[in-house]
């Protein structure tokens, strides 16, 4: 939704901005892009170790929580009033520390979001600055993401600029 009112506002200011000269629109590919710069995929497999291992150990803690819960279903019988609340409380200790955990590495600001904020933001930049390069040399006016707009029905490969900002940034032909 913000893209699209990005892109209708831009649209709609280069419509007035402009009335008499014809406006240069290209495309770009994200995912084409990003798949061929070799540290974007390092910095994936980096995001998705270090995804893998905080949620291994959240199961771990999850896990604890459960044999905690289950040891105390087959001896709650046995057990006085105030055993009772003890287990019951380090139960609930556990699975707080396992939500816990689960927020502060996957929550919206936990840590993975910085760290893939971190790998990306400079990969990101550095396609920025290569796609508005090639636009002010070449005088286009707006640039589509052809990877994440739906609303492109047909765009012809004329004016695709992926492999031209590729080559920007040195991993071209």
């Amino acid at each position: 939704m913000k893209k699209l009112m990005i892109i209708l506002l831009a649209t709609i200011a280069l419509g007035y901005s402009q009335p008499a000269s014809a406006q240069k629109f290209v495309l770009v590919d994200m995912e084409y892009i990003l798949k061929n710069i070799p540290a974007y995929e390092r910095a994936n497999e980096q995001l998705n170790q270090i995804s893998r291992k905080w949620q291994a150990e959240i199961e771990a803690i999850t896990t604890e929580a459960q044999n905690l819960y289950k040891t105390y279903q087959s001896e709650v019988v046995f057990l006085s009033a105030e055993v009772k609340k003890e287990r019951e409380a380090a139960i609930v200790a556990k699975e707080k520390e396992a939500a816990d955990l689960k927020k502060k590495y996957f929550g919206p600001e936990g840590e993975l979001f910085k760290k893939r904020e971190s790998l990306m933001t400079p990969i990101q930049d550095e396609i920025y600055t290569a796609v508005k390069e090639i636009c002010e040399a070449k005088g286009y006016s707006l640039v589509l993401d052809r990877a994440s707009d739906a609303g492109i029905i047909f765009a012809s490969p004329k004016i695709d600029i992926s492999g031209e900002v590729l080559q920007k940034m040195g991993y071209g032909n």
